[in-house]
């Protein structure tokens, strides 16, 4: 894949260009999944910067759940996750889920990834998303080295953004495992937390019917973080991003209402941004503007961590996808994209641009 082309947009019918306008230099896309994964993946992203003032580049993300990132003619990308930084990365990454903001160091070239929902983590991944939390892996030590490979020389392989997300359509439809035996919970589980609300564990546990020790084995081994850090994220999520999204940014009145007071919801920015809101709005961040705008017309939320599936899985009738991957050859250079027996993938236990929101 060549840097110009890359121009932007989405498969989503009915949106406007500008939706999806970006500085000088800059572009960015997000599709749907097709309809067998659209409760598992929340969304295919590509993002791609050239030009000088893609050199060095930082920008900030916000904290949310696990993403898959491959870089493709990018120079070396460096990620802070709190006090910790990873790089310089690989060409292709398993970002664990994470609880406080990102700080992405890039120097152009092209990102593209998907996120994974927790519904999607037991059937893509064989250990717990807790293992992973607030940390960056190359994609192999987590999915295998030939099924990381497979996408790699696929995604190298297209000619156009818009070839992205029939061809991660495909594979991963390939690759997913077969549903977890909690599934349903899980479901559930993802759609509490993306309600208005506060961080009532038990009261969480009570409409799920199940134990307090039960929702926190489900929630660590899924989604990698603790039911009361899970209920947290979100409701500062929710209450910030309608600060972010609101001209000005310093109105107050629209955060959660199970926040005591203002300072309530200031010190939980301490805790997911690592600084006040504020100072978080002043900084440039081109790629997180035009992200949750992009995002929220196209999969219907502006970040991953507030994406609730469907409240039943009956529209996930196959792994077959709604639509099919055009064919393309390797380039000549290339590696030949392998050939994946979906029984060769783990299966699981029952029991960074680097850009993206």
């Amino acid at each position: 894949m060549d840097v110009m082309q890359v121009s932007g947009g989405t498969n989503r019918a009915g949106l406007a260009p500008d939706v999806f306008a970006m500085p000088a230099g800059m572009a960015i896309r997000y599709d749907q999944p097709c309809d067998a994964l659209t409760d598992l993946i929340t969304g295919y992203h590509v993002y791609r910067a050239t030009g000088p003032a893609s050199i060095g580049q930082v920008n900030r993300f916000l904290p949310g759940t696990a993403n898959v990132r491959f870089a493709f003619e990018a120079g070396p990308i460096s990620v802070a996750i709190g006090r910790r930084t990873f790089g310089p990365l690989p060409a292709a990454t398993l970002y664990g889920p994470t609880g406080t903001a990102l700080k992405a160091t890039t120097n152009g070239g092209i990102m593209i990834g998907f996120g994974v929902s927790a519904l999607a983590w037991s059937r893509l991944f064989n250990r717990s998303a807790a293992e992973y939390r607030d940390r960056i892996v190359p994609l192999a030590d987590a999915l295998g080295p030939v099924a990381t490979q497979r996408l790699t020389s696929a995604l190298r392989a297209a000619e156009r953004d818009d070839q992205v997300a029939p061809i991660l359509d495909v594979i991963l439809c390939d690759l997913l495992g077969p549903p977890h035996r909690e599934s349903a919970t899980i479901r559930q589980l993802t759609r509490l937390i993306g309600q208005d609300g506060g961080d009532d564990v038990a009261a969480v546990a009570g409409k799920l019917a199940i134990s307090p020790d039960t929702l926190r084995r489900l929630a660590v081994r899924h989604f990698g973080f603790t039911p009361k850090m899970l209920l947290r994220r979100a409701r500062f999520l929710r209450s910030f991003l309608r600060v972010f999204r609101t001209p000005g940014g310093t109105d107050y009145s629209a955060i959660d209402p199970s926040y005591f007071d203002v300072s309530h919801f200031l010190r939980d920015a301490g805790t997911f941004l690592g600084m006040t809101p504020r100072r978080f709005m002043a900084m440039s961040t081109p790629f997180l503007d035009a992200s949750v705008r992009a995002r929220a017309a196209v999969l219907g939320a502006p970040t991953q961590a507030l994406q609730v599936p469907a409240e039943t899985s009956e529209r996930i009738i196959s792994a077959v996808p709604a639509r099919r991957a055009p064919r393309i050859d390797p380039a000549p250079d290339s590696t030949p994209t392998p050939v994946i027996d979906p029984a060769e993938i783990p299966m699981p236990d029952q029991g960074a641009p680097v850009l993206g929101a």
